[in-house]
């Protein structure tokens, strides 16, 4: 990297439509609360995807009332991972890439290669759920559905304040998805008090679950978008600290939330004695507490949750692309549409999400979290001047060393992952 990108990245660039939204950095200004309100969302809905519904569902069912303690542990263990990425990102002004490249030069490319990749692949799971969710509501074909999914994302990229209407897209999304959750919640009657109880005092404790949760709220490319979204908004430098501290918590607390319910909604149904359809847990959940209704109610929490995670896959990946080149960066909503259209492609023409790759993507997610954490942390223990002075808080980074011990353990299963599958 170039003196001049360095000195360019420091000053929390935004891109262009972001510059009519978040010029004001202030964070009593209502573009500036807008951006940081798009910013949490953006990171716990891109972790809130069909991947995230399908496994809450079945570890439900796997330990009960139990997997209320893996939930807690999972999430305090993302809030001291996004407390550490979110602080450093922001208050460098740089995105992770550019901080690896300055650190070790062409550890940026390696991270980027990583991320872009796993995004790449999973974007096109997640068209496969946008695809599976139009078809449990209105009962389209899958590559219709899927097809349909993939023009509402483009479309959001071609705005012309596309950064605002992402912003406002994911929140909306995400909050329509935790009130029908909810919904289906109260309706479900779980033991609510046997819920609380094994919170601390849990009758079984699977920690390969929990490492699974881990990974997948804060793996991959999900690790970023949020921070990244921050510097492509101007909310940087050590002044807006309070802010950016506010909004890491806040993002995983929401996606705490929704993982919560959805637990609570699937734990009050098998604990009735229901047992769910192997093919499609989730589905099955939703049926059984809300009748036929419940299919199409999954179906609306399922494209949600498919479409949010495929703006998010989009936006992040490419934010790793355009950092290398000014070009990219003049041209980067339509690089994300072109990232789009290529990976509703590929899922047109297979007809379904390719299965190995995304198990594939899955272990590499797990390698990007202890190598890219390791770059947060060095520059946040060695690096003060990528920090313009600013004094990390020895605390936040002795909790974020342990946690990436935790993040190695993930890494080195991924690895083995990744062994069985060549």
């Amino acid at each position: 990297m170039t003196d001049d990108q360095t000195s360019e990245s420091r000053t929390g660039r935004a891109t262009t439509d972001d510059q009519e939204a978040g010029s004001a950095t202030s964070p009593r200004s209502g573009a500036a609360r807008g951006a940081l309100l798009g910013a949490m969302f953006l990171m716990a809905t891109s972790a809130i995807g069909p991947g995230f519904i399908t496994q809450t569902t079945v570890f439900t069912a796997e330990l009960g009332a139990a997997f209320a303690f893996a939930i807690l542990v999972s999430i305090l263990v993302d809030i001291a991972v996004q407390l550490n990425v979110w602080r450093v990102v922001g208050v460098s002004g740089m995105r992770a890439q550019e901080l690896a490249n300055t650190v070790l030069p062409g550890a940026g490319y390696l991270l980027a290669g990583l991320v872009v990749l796993g995004g790449l692949v999973f974007n096109i799971g997640n068209i496969g759920g946008t695809a599976l969710g139009t078809n449990a509501m209105f009962g389209l074909d899958v590559k219709i559905g899927g097809a349909i999914s993939a023009a509402i994302a483009i479309a959001i990229f071609l705005s012309k304040r596309a950064g605002v209407a992402m912003d406002r897209i994911v929140v909306v999304l995400g909050l329509l998805m935790i009130a029908m959750v909810l919904y289906a919640t109260i309706v479900s009657g779980p033991p609510v008090g046997e819920a609380l109880r094994q919170t601390v005092l849990p009758d079984e404790i699977d920690f390969l679950i929990i490492t699974t949760l881990i990974g997948g709220t804060v793996g991959g490319y999900i690790t970023y978008a949020g921070a990244h979204r921050l510097v492509d908004s101007g909310i940087t430098g050590a002044e807006h600290v309070r802010e950016i501290t506010r909004g890491s918590v806040t993002g995983i607390i929401v996606t705490g939330v929704m993982r919560t319910l959805l637990f609570l909604a699937v734990l009050g149904v098998v604990a009735g004695g229901v047992t769910l359809a192997a093919d499609n847990p989730p589905a099955s959940a939703f049926q059984a507490a809300l009748g036929d209704v419940g299919v199409r109610v999954f179906g609306i929490i399922l494209w949600a949750a498919s479409i949010t995670s495929v703006i998010g896959a989009s936006y992040t990946s490419v934010s790793f692309l355009a950092g290398f080149s000014k070009r990219l960066e003049a041209r980067r909503n339509l690089v994300t549409v072109g990232f789009i259209v290529f990976s509703a492609v590929v899922y047109l023409a297979l007809g379904q999400a390719p299965v190995t790759l995304l198990v594939l993507a899955g272990a590499l997610n797990g390698l990007i979290l202890p190598v890219g954490f390791a770059v947060i942390l060095w520059v946040a223990a060695r690096r003060m001047d990528l920090l313009n002075g600013y004094r990390y808080p020895r605390w936040l980074l002795v909790v974020g060393v342990l946690v990436w011990v935790l993040t190695v353990y993930l890494g080195w299963n991924s690895l083995e992952g990744i062994k069985a599958l060549l």
